[in-house]
């Protein structure tokens, strides 16, 4: 159920790291009236619905304010920007070119030293040095020095521990070190301090460094659609911006430019660079009836494009904003650190102040080591790399794979597609090209001219976006008949098409379902089984009950199908082939391809064998059509191919835009290599968190030394995350 309010969506500054989304989200948790609440740290963004009768807008903007974050509302689609205070005035065009994905707000496009993060590193380094620098020149003045630098260095780390405090976060990363900072000035060692707060906000900064670099690659795909379009209209053409495309409308794209909108082509030919969008290195050669793709380069010929979508539904901006939502999915590795995180913190302030009092107290020890290894202990407890080492991962994860055309779409998908046990592929436009041709047209009177048999068919097929519906209408398009008009279209799910035609029943359907309407004679069945054990789809044709004839359509498999399949065994991953077509003709394609099969499977059928596949361990469905929809649903992992149905992309939870059976081993590949990144961002963020507890303990590091635990940590997994993003696949 929706929740009820005004639904808003802001850019918050500084909210560029994985602690800091889960700050907000407890703090906008705690208020009434707020709902359906969606974060993202690498967009920087807050959606919710907020109930302005319990909680006013003001005050959730005051309390993002107080833990340090910028609020800039952002306007909903199709409403002007909203304002409920100045700053928004003052961000009105910058929030506009958010929406249209140039993140303007802010920090983005600054140099590390301009943003907020950095001008407090700028900040506590300053103070630092001069401290330093009195030390020298005035060795007396040097405690007051360090003192000055730890607690003005410290005081916005204490704001915003305090604004958690208060909002019902009482175990900050903000107050660990706070808590430190003050400790060490306390027992004299405000030297110590100040470098620790120095050091904090380094690693503070390495953390939105890691965000800024993944999500590059998915901001850098906005700027690929060009600015403007040239427009042709029936006495010129004319520039007008590629935003204001309307479906419908033509444009000529020239050699060397991008192409304005999703389109396909209606004059011209040229060789078109999709690599942008789809990952595909090659140029590929296209004509009239082509489709192509906003932000794709046209290399050499003059092309004219109808229009086929606007500039907000176009591939890219699809692309933009399912990789967008992909991170409401949360992997389960990641929801586990943050559920152990809660816990984590509030058990190492717990650590601190026992190691800090019980010696003492207990045993006679003396006061000032032990409060000194419990200030040490606050500071190695930092959650900080632990909290990064999951989204980095995974969030350079997903924008390796978008340059690759491998649109995944969050991470639990990322994370369960690497534990597949089973792939289950349709098999027409996923196996095959998806492009069948009518080999054979046999009418069952041999007197009867197969001709007419073609024209029955295709007049039941016209308007039809099956495959083989389509190969029946093209081929009759390409003899130049005159088909006639059918009325009363209706589809038979799993079985074929039904219309009137001339005042006929016309059927055109699957063997076995004209088998039941009528016995077919013993010629036909042997044709059949001749024609389907070569590989090739049969289909009836009847005419008022009675059979007319067969045709005969073959769709060759993928050229990259068997070395996919391959690639998938040697992953240790079972690749079977599901599909409605006849048993004879799977088998011959399934033998072709070295796969299992399961063929004459209607639409539920489907779904049954996804069940009894899923208890067998992990599975997952790669389809392109809208009768594998709900297999796609069903399945472990949904993997659409690129160029399926709308409805199989936005059911799947991944899309090979390249439309290559390839994309499926490269998925496996990405996931593994993703999780085992995963694995060693935790094993470095406690390894060195435990290195660093004994060390303090016996007295052999200091606390500058010890925040390093934290902040050498996060660069280590900063770094690492970050080689995700120059992933390829192990057989390039």
């Amino acid at each position: 159920m929706q929740a009820p309010g005004t639904r808003l969506s802001y850019f918050v500054e500084g909210m560029d790291c994985a602690s800091c989304v889960a700050r907000v989200e407890k703090m906008v948790g705690t208020l009434p009236g707020t709902g359906e609440v969606r974060t993202s740290f690498a967009r920087q963004t807050l959606s919710l619905a907020l109930d302005e009768a319990q909680t006013s807008r003001a005050a959730l903007e005051k309390n993002l304010r107080s833990l340090g974050y910028g609020p800039t509302l952002l306007p909903q689609p199709g409403a002007p920007v909203a304002a409920s205070d100045s700053s928004h005035t003052e961000h009105s065009h910058q929030t506009r070119q958010h929406a249209d994905h140039v993140h303007g707000p802010a920090d983005r496009g600054k140099p590390w030293y301009r943003t907020g993060q950095g001008q407090l590193v700028v900040g506590t380094g300053v103070l630092l040095a001069l401290a330093w620098v009195l030390g020298l020149t005035v060795p007396q003045w040097a405690p007051w020095g360090f003192t000055a630098a730890a607690l003005i260095g410290v005081w916005p780390l204490a704001k915003k521990a305090w604004a958690s405090l208060r909002l019902g976060d009482p175990f900050s990363i903000n107050l660990l070190v706070t808590l430190a900072a003050v400790g060490a000035v306390a027992i004299g060692e405000a030297a110590e301090g100040a470098v620790v707060v120095f050091l904090f906000a380094v690693g503070e900064l390495l953390e939105g460094v890691a965000a800024g670099r993944a999500r590059a690659g998915i901001e850098s795909l906005a700027a690929l659609t060009p600015k403007t379009a040239l427009l042709v209209e029936p006495d010129a053409v004319r520039e007008v911006p590629a935003a204001d495309l309307q479906v419908g409308q033509t444009v000529q794209v020239g050699p060397g430019a991008r192409v304005p909108a999703d389109g396909t082509i209606t004059a011209g030919h040229s060789s078109l660079d999709d690599s942008p969008v789809t990952g595909e290195s090659v140029p590929v050669g296209k004509g009239p009836g082509d489709h192509v793709y906003a932000g794709s380069i046209n290399t050499d010929g003059l092309l004219t494009v109808r229009v086929d979508r606007a500039a907000a539904d176009n591939t890219i901006a699809r692309i933009i904003h399912l990789v967008e939502e992909a991170e409401g999915s949360k992997a389960p590795t990641a929801r586990f650190i943050d559920r152990f995180s809660r816990a984590y913190t509030p058990g190492v302030v717990a650590a601190a102040a026992l190691t800090a009092a019980l010696p003492p107290l207990l045993l006679g020890q003396p006061w000032f080591p032990w409060l000194y290894k419990g200030i040490a202990l606050l500071l190695i407890g930092c959650p900080c790399a632990l909290v990064l080492s999951v989204p980095a991962a995974i969030t350079s994860g997903i924008s390796a794979g978008t340059r690759r055309g491998l649109l995944i779409k969050g991470g639990a998908a990322l994370e369960a597609i690497g534990s597949v046990r089973t792939i289950a592929f349709d098999k027409t436009g996923t196996l095959t090209q998806g492009r069948p041709q009518v080999t054979d047209l046999v009418p069952a009177d041999p007197h009867d001219d197969p001709q007419e048999l073609l024209r029955l068919a295709a007049a039941v097929e016209t308007g039809s976006s099956h495959p083989l519906a389509q190969a029946i209408t093209a081929e009759a398009q390409t003899r130049g008949l005159s088909v006639p008009v059918a009325s009363e279209v209706r589809a038979l799910p799993g079985q074929g098409v039904a219309a009137q035609v001339g005042g006929r029943a016309v059927q055109v359907t699957s063997p076995v379902f004209a088998a039941a309407q009528g016995p077919l004679s013993t010629e036909q069945q042997r044709l059949i089984s001749t024609l389907e054990a070569e590989g090739r789809t049969v289909v009836v044709v009847l005419d008022g009950g009675h059979p007319r004839g067969l045709i005969a359509l073959r769709d060759e498999p993928r050229e990259d199908a068997r070395d996919a399949l391959a690639g998938l065994r040697r992953l240790g991953v079972r690749p079977l082939m599901l599909t409605g077509d006849n048993a004879r003709t799977g088998q011959a394609v399934a033998a072709d391809l070295g796969l299992d099969v399961q063929a004459e499977l209607l639409p539920e059928d489907k779904l049954h064998v996804i069940e009894e596949l899923r208890v067998q361990g992990g599975v997952a469905m790669v389809g392109d059509g809208i009768n594998d929809a709900p297999a796609l649903a069903r399945a472990d992992v949904g993997i659409a191919m690129g160029s399926g149905t709308d409805v199989a992309l936005e059911t799947a939870d991944a899309a090979l835009l390249r439309g290559q059976v390839q994309g499926v081993a490269e998925l496996v590949q990405l996931s593994r290599d993703t999780l085992a990144n995963v694995r060693q961002n935790v094993a470095f963020a406690l390894g060195l968190k435990a290195l660093f507890l004994v060390t303090t303990l016996l007295g052999y590091t200091n606390l500058w030394m010890a925040v390093l635990a934290d902040t050498g940590a996060t660069a280590l997994v900063t770094a690492n995350a970050l080689r995700l993003l120059r992933w390829r696949p192990r057989s390039e």
